[in-house]
Order: C-alpha cells, then sequence, then structure tokens
C-alpha cells in the first residue's frame, strides 16, 4: 500500500503557555514569602491573608486554564485580570500608607504580570496593552496619584515586556502559518509526483502497448490504436506539467508570507494575469507538439484568452486544410516586453493569393480570427507558407499595451 504524507502542524507558542503556567506558581508562592517576611508592618494583616488565600485558591484552580490558548479564553482573561486589580487596590486596606509611599509591593506583587501575559499571549500586543493599561491605572490610583520613580518603573517594564511579547507572539504565529503551508505544498507535490510515477508505470504503458498491437494487427484495431495513442500523449503531457495545473503567488501581508492557489482558468488574485503555457497545453496530441519555456509566461486575463483562441483557429485551419496525415508544432517564446507564439505545420502549404481569395469569399478565417484578435491586442500575425513545404503563422504580443 502507498505511503501518504500529511502535515503536523506543531504551535510554536505552546512552550510559552507552559512557561506561564509555571510563572504564575511561582510568583504566587513569591507573593505569598513576600507577605511572611513583613507581615508584622501590615496594619491589617487578616485582609492581607484573606487576599493571598484566595489568590492561592484561584492560581492552582486556574492552573489548567493558562495551558493553551483555547481553554484560556476571554471571560477567563477578565477575571483573571479583575484578581490582580482587585489585589492591587486592596493594598491600602492591608498595608501602612508609609510602605506604600515608599513604594512597597502590592499584595499580589510580580504575579499580576502573569495576567498582562496572558493577554499578550492570546490576543497580540494589542491585548497585552489594554491589560497592562487597566494594571498602570490600578497602581497610579493606590499611591493617591502620586507613583514613586520605582513603581512608575516596575509599570512601564511590564507595559514595555506585555506589548513586545505579544508582538513577538504574532510574529511567531504568522510564521507557523507561512510554514505549515509550505509543508503542505510540499506534501501536496510529492503526492502528485507518486501519482505521476504510477500513471507512467502504468497507464501509460498500456495506452502504448495497445497502440503498438493496434497498429500490427490493422482495421478498426489501427484506429483503437490511434486513439490510445492520442491519449497518451494528451496523458503524458497532463502528467509532466504536474497533474494538477495550478498557480502560485506569494504576497507579503500583515499576517505575514502567504501562499494562494489559483485555477489557470481564473485570473490570478490582485494582477488580473493569466499563465499562457496552462491555456496552450491542452491543444498537445499525438500530432501537435507543444514546446514552453519551463517558467509561467503570464499575460492579462482578456490577451491571453484571444491569443490561445488565435492559436486554436490557425490549428483548426491546419486540420482542415493541412489534411488528416499532417503535424504541426506550438512554440511559445517569452521575451520579456513580448510574448511570441509560433503555429507551424508540416502540410502543403497555402498556394499563392489563396488568403486574399478566401477573403473576398467571404471566408475570413485568416483575417478574423487570427489577425483581428492580434490586431486588437496591439500586435501582429504574420503568416508564412510555401507550396510543398507547410505553413508557419508567428502571433506577436506586446506585453506593455495588452488589455
Amino acid at each position: 500500500m502507498a505511503k501518504r504524507e500529511r502535515v503536523v502542524r506543531m504551535s510554536v507558542e505552546q512552550p510559552l503557555w507552559r512557561a506561564l503556567t509555571g510563572y504564575r506558581l511561582l510568583t504566587m508562592i513569591y507573593a505569598v514569602l513576600l507577605f511572611a517576611s513583613a507581615y508584622k508592618e501590615y496594619d491589617h494583616p487578616g485582609v492581607a491573608v484573606g487576599y493571598l488565600a484566595a489568590l492561592a485558591v484561584w492560581t492552582l484552580a486556574t492552573h489548567r486554564r493558562v495551558a493553551n490558548a483555547a481553554s484560556c479564553t476571554k471571560p477567563f482573561l477578565g477575571a483573571d485580570l479583575g484578581v490582580a486589580i482587585a489585589g492591587i487596590l486592596l493594598t491600602p486596606l492591608a498595608d501602612n500608607a508609609e510602605r506604600i509611599a515608599g513604594g512597597g509591593p502590592t499584595l499580589p506583587s510580580i504575579w499580576t504580570a502573569g495576567s498582562v501575559l496572558a493577554f499578550a499571549l492570546k490576543g497580540g500586543w494589542r491585548w497585552a496593552g489594554f491589560a497592562s493599561t487597566f494594571v498602570a491605572a490600578a497602581n497610579i490610583v493606590v499611591h493617591g496619584g502620586d507613583p514613586t520613580r520605582d513603581t512608575l518603573h516596575n509599570v512601564l517594564l511590564v507595559w514595555v515586556a506585555s506589548i513586545a511579547i505579544g508582538y513577538v507572539v504574532e510574529v511567531a504565529r504568522a510564521s507557523e502559518a507561512t510554514l505549515a503551508r509550505a509543508l503542505e505544498i510540499e506534501a501536496a507535490t510529492r503526492e502528485r509526483e507518486r501519482l505521476a510515477r504510477d500513471i507512467h508505470d502504468g497507464v501509460l504503458q498500456v495506452l502504448a502497448m495497445v497502440q503498438r498491437r493496434g497498429t500490427e494487427l490493422g482495421g478498426e484495431a489501427a484506429d483503437l490504436g490511434r486513439m490510445a495513442g492520442e491519449q497518451e500523449v494528451a496523458l503524458r503531457t497532463l502528467v509532466s506539467s504536474g497533474l494538477v495545473p495550478t498557480s502560485r503567488i506569494s504576497r507579503d501581508e500583515s499576517l505575514g508570507a502567504l501562499v494562494d492557489s489559483y485555477d489557470d482558468e481564473e485570473p490570478a488574485a490582485g494582477n488580473g494575469e493569466l499563465d499562457l503555457r496552462g491555456l496552450l497545453a491542452p491543444h498537445a496530441g499525438s500530432k501537435v507538439s507543444f514546446a514552453e519555456p519551463g517558467t509561467p509566461v503570464p499575460l492579462p486575463a482578456p490577451a491571453a484568452r484571444e491569443l490561445a483562441a488565435a492559436v486554436g483557429a490557425a490549428l483548426d485551419n491546419v486540420r482542415r486544410h493541412a489534411g488528416e496525415g499532417a503535424r504541426a508544432w506550438i512554440l511559445v517564446e517569452d521575451w520579456g516586453d513580448e510574448v511570441i507564439v509560433t503555429v507551424r505545420d508540416d502540410g502543403p502549404g497555402i498556394p499563392a493569393g489563396r488568403l486574399d481569395q478566401a477573403e473576398g469569399e467571404g471566408r475570413m478565417g485568416v483575417a478574423l480570427s487570427i489577425r483581428g484578435r492580434l490586431r486588437d491586442l496591439g500586435g501582429t500575425a504574420e503568416l508564412v507558407s510555401v507550396p510543398g513545404q507547410g505553413t508557419e503563422v508567428e502571433l506577436k504580443v506586446p506585453r506593455g499595451r495588452t488589455q
């Protein structure tokens, strides 16, 4: 059984959530020890004991809520920030005014930063700025609108650090999404290669065998062999072009570099262009050879469709006038400022004056379907034919003038 690949997404921010759970636990213990070391200096230590007991219960009970972004919901973040701000505002009721004026710690101490960091990990730098602003306002209120230099320093440190961490998280998420998309594209490419190998080893070989045996048997079997040969060439062209004729573009956006896929039949996002190769490749077959550049040949969508229609009209003329056994060749050239498509056949050629005669009789295939289309695009269509040596149609489309 064939082995298939799938992309496993790994969260680059998950270690930050684990670090936050440890930070909340350690800072809760630090706040308790900080109070225990100076409880005799508190005017109302019972208030501090009650709050710190509630803080310990809250920290332990919500340990799993900060384990990942999914469980850390908006209501929980609001409640957690409320616990931190409540501890800050309760500090004047527990501690004496002199210690507070001297820059003494609040009841939750540095545990408050954990609440702000949770906002940063969940919603990025904007959420971090929102939460840290409330914490800063609570600290200013506790100090009567005249905070000490150390208090301002701590508040500013939390504000800047939380916003920086939030920004890093946003960049990490964008990078993770880009990496995951790149891995998906790589996995899809490998799958196409696997399918191409299977088709080559099975279907193409069977079609080639049917063509060979049909030619040997003759009669109706020969017709069957001829059709099998045409399907083999068409399928081989499809396999060599990657099975799924999609084009990809890269765009730099605020969330990082994203890779989009779009069908060649529809205009690409943003620039309205099509890869001409995708429109001409279906013409390839047992009697039509198709040569293309190794890189995309982008043209504005209307121009690409009109040029492809002109090529189709030229091939119709080959089938109609060059005979059943005639072969045709399509060559696409991209010269940067213009695109040239050449359609050549090995038929009997066009007698001198035949095109003028056909136009006079009202048959406008070359005049309208080919030359008219190229004229509307600002390009040219040159037809060269030598009796007994086939016909060559050269279609030129300038890039700067196509619409």
